[in-house]
């Protein structure tokens, strides 16, 4: 019979802080809503948004604002969830506030007629991504509310559209109070809901025995105050569950007990509270987790576990657990690994991880969709039957198990808006994902056989997979767009890749060790709280020094939709031979004759010969050579460096960083110039055309041999996009 072991270090529960002290209230006005096509301020937040930096002397990590009490019962033939909820929800605005707003997600998967289906339509029309899965009689979802009350008064409720998506969409809901919560003031709502879950289509459902449950229990919405991540009043932040964008939600406590079939292996956000109570084939699991902003769970028949410790400075012992189907026992000990390595590097770059549990979940066979996702502490993997090392399955299993938990830090411990603001999370995090395989000199190997055959196994660095991924040449929405306004769901996907290069490309310009130190204050900074771009760019000025190169990458790629295309455009060698003419020498004038010229210079090469028989073509002659290499800026501007080299082996490297749409460079030189590179040692990912980088005076077959191979792998970006999105 499958078991779920009872995991130590247990987090007891804690009542929402008690209201602060306020100011007079002001009067009950209409809170307005966050704006629908609203997306990263450029504004940096107040020094004390969400309550101001967390120093850790504080009663909780982080200051909480929610709190949940749900018990809940999955019908496992049915795949629905029964829950009761007591939600508890402070007010932190200087206003009364007399209604709230729920998000239920799970509409999303009701019908055709939800933002979810409506965008996909039209996104994958022009564009591939997950989630395109159809659904048919009897595997829909949704969430049905049954009763709101506030103490004994049932409350109202109605469907609203914040992003003006159709009336048909019914995952934000306007719940109007009894009465106003005031100034400081906590709020107590008893929910009943009924949750059918969907089969898998994306991030959450059923399949056969296995239930992933996301995004499954009525949810309020963030209440902003003016400072935080761009808002000048106070507004609810509510959006409609769109088909690209995730979640955005305040820090609290859960306290959830869960009861499913006792033959059913089970797995949460959080830690077991207590030993679990079996009675009646049934069995109830009580989990608790505080300082977290979402709770997701599984059940599964048959499921077996793989377990393990880790510890590391400034962090309590972990108990790190791997839930995984028969099928995929291949993939058990991997993800484990991955797991433990990424606690170890997330702790050790940006921050000690201050929870006592890691979850991994393996999704069956016929539920991948349900694979790569996300909740705090609790993460979904890949599943694979054989792993062979001699493939890209070693490292998708590696980087999709890494990229998973590390939403841990960029969407669970920095807890950004993925709605207005996802690539602070998927961006963010594919950025320190990719900074991790390169520590661990982890390649992507080119998935082709017949090279296997013939005993060749070539490979590619994990930022050049990156930048094949990006969209670089015609880039149609900025990084900081929201997540829904996007001209496909490719172009969505760059979210990751193009950040990731963005950020590497900037990490090129201010140092390895300076990126660093950045992103650990950002984390030290804004973790338990809720950063926006705009305070991304703050940090890293503020750590750097750099603000030119700083604003040169957030103005250009993530506020705009530039493009970076140097080109080596000609190389032209000139013979320096004496000029024809009249010349003034010492008060006399002398006239070179061009005839007179041409003889000397006969007679002078003639010499030459005679005294150096054994020199080749790359020897130095009886003339210098002038060289004029020109170069063209067909994009934003960017600090190039340019190696130019010259027939006897030598080489100049000049540097070219002002705004001159071309330049010309001119060397005298002994010999030749045979050929000239931007971007020689690869610094600059962001350029969308490598190939036209450098020129030679001759043909070289040797470049296109090695950007073929480049081009085979970028059949390996397709898998990280399908994994990732």
């Amino acid at each position: 019979m499958a078991w779920c072991l009872a995991w130590p270090f247990a987090s007891q529960a804690q009542d929402l802080p008690a209201p602060a002290a306020s100011a007079a209230p002001l009067p009950l006005a209409e809170i307005p809503l966050a704006k629908a096509h609203a997306a990263a301020p450029r504004e940096a937040s107040a020094a004390d948004a969400w309550g101001g930096v967390r120093s850790g002397a504080e009663a909780t990590l982080s200051d909480r604002v929610v709190g949940y009490r749900i018990d809940a019962e999955l019908d496992a033939a049915r795949h629905t969830v029964k829950g009761n909820e007591q939600l508890s929800w402070r007010n932190r605005s200087d206003r009364p506030v007399d209604r709230i707003y729920l998000h239920l997600y799970l509409n999303a998967f009701q019908n055709e007629g939800s933002t979810f289906f409506t965008e996909r339509s039209v996104l994958t029309a022009h564009g591939h991504s997950r989630g395109a899965a159809a659904l048919k009689k009897g595997e829909w979802g949704w969430i049905d509310l049954k009763s709101v009350q506030q103490g004994n008064t049932a409350l109202k409720w109605s469907f609203v559209h914040p992003d003006d998506g159709p009336a048909t969409d019914q995952t934000v809901a306007r719940v109007d109070l009894a009465e106003p919560v005031p100034p400081g003031g906590t709020l107590t709502l008893d929910i009943d809901f009924l949750s059918q879950l969907p089969r898998v289509v994306e991030r959450t459902g059923w399949w056969g025995n296995f239930n992933l449950v996301g995004q499954w229990f009525p949810k309020i919405a963030v209440l902003e105050l003016p400072g935080e991540r761009g808002a000048t009043q106070v507004q609810w932040n509510a959006h409609e569950f769109h088909f690209n964008s995730e979640f955005y939600a305040d820090f609290g406590n859960f306290d959830v007990r869960l009861t499913v079939p006792s033959d059913y292996t089970v797995g949460a956000v959080g830690a077991l509270e207590g030993e679990p109570d079996e009675i009646d084939g049934k069995t109830t699991y009580h989990f608790v987790q505080g300082d977290v902003h979402d709770f997701a769970w599984v059940a599964a028949k048959d499921y077996k576990t793989l377990d393990a410790e880790w510890r590391g400075p400034g962090s309590p012992k972990v108990a790190v657990r791997v839930i995984y189907p028969p099928e995929y026992a291949a993939s058990a000990k991997p993800v484990l690994k991955a797991t433990l390595d990424s606690l170890s590097y997330f702790s050790n770059t940006l921050g000690a991880y201050p929870y006592r549990t890691v979850t991994a979940v393996v999704p069956p066979y016929n539920a991948e969709e349900a694979g790569g996702m996300e909740y705090p502490t609790f993460f979904t993997a890949e599943g694979f039957a054989r792993i062979d090392p001699q493939t890209a399955d070693q490292w998708e299993i590696d980087f999709v198990t890494i990229h998973e938990f590390g939403h841990g830090y960029f969407y669970g411990l920095l807890a950004s808006n993925e709605f207005e603001e996802p690539m602070l999370d998927e961006g963010m995090n594919e950025y320190w994902d990719e900074r991790m395989l390169r520590e661990r000199n982890q390649r992507i190997l080119v998935p082709s056989s017949w090279l296997r055959r013939a005993g060749i196994t070539p490979s590619m660095d994990v930022f050049a997979m990156e930048r094949l991924d990006a969209g670089l040449s015609h880039p149609y929405d900025a990084l900081g767009q929201n997540s829904w306004d996007r001209y496909s769901s490719t172009s969505y996907g760059t979210v990751y890749s193009r950040t990731a290069t963005a950020m590497h490309d900037l990490e090129e310009r201010l140092g390895k060790d300076v990126m660093e130190r950045g992103f650990r204050e950002y984390y030290r900074r804004w973790h338990f709280r809720h950063p926006s771009v705009a305070d991304l760019r703050a940090t890293l000025i503020d750590v750097s020094g750099n603000a030119r190169a700083v604003n040169e990458i957030f103005d250009q790629y993530v506020y705009g939709t530039a493009h970076i295309d140097d080109r080596v455009a000609s190389i032209d060698n000139q013979e320096v031979l004496p000029l024809a003419g009249s010349w003034l020498k010492q008060g006399e004038r002398h006239e070179l004759v061009a005839d007179d010229r041409d003889d000397d210079v006969d007679k002078q090469r003639a010499a030459w010969e005679k005294t150096h028989p054994h020199a080749g073509a790359a020897s130095p002659g009886p003339f210098l050579w002038r060289g004029t290499v020109t170069v063209v800026r067909e994009g934003a501007q960017a600090p190039q460096l340019l190696r130019v080299s010259f027939a006897d082996g030598s080489h100049e490297d000049v540097h070219w960083d002002d705004d001159r749409r071309w330049a010309r460079f001119v060397f005298t030189r002994p010999t030749k110039v045979v050929s000239a590179e931007l971007d020689p040692d690869g610094k600059i990912l962001l350029d969308a055309n490598k190939l036209n980088d450098s020129r030679t005076v001759t043909s070289d077959a040797s470049a296109s041999r090695r950007w073929t191979a480049d081009v085979a792998s970028a059949l390996q970006a397709l898998y990280a996009l399908l994994v990732t999105l």
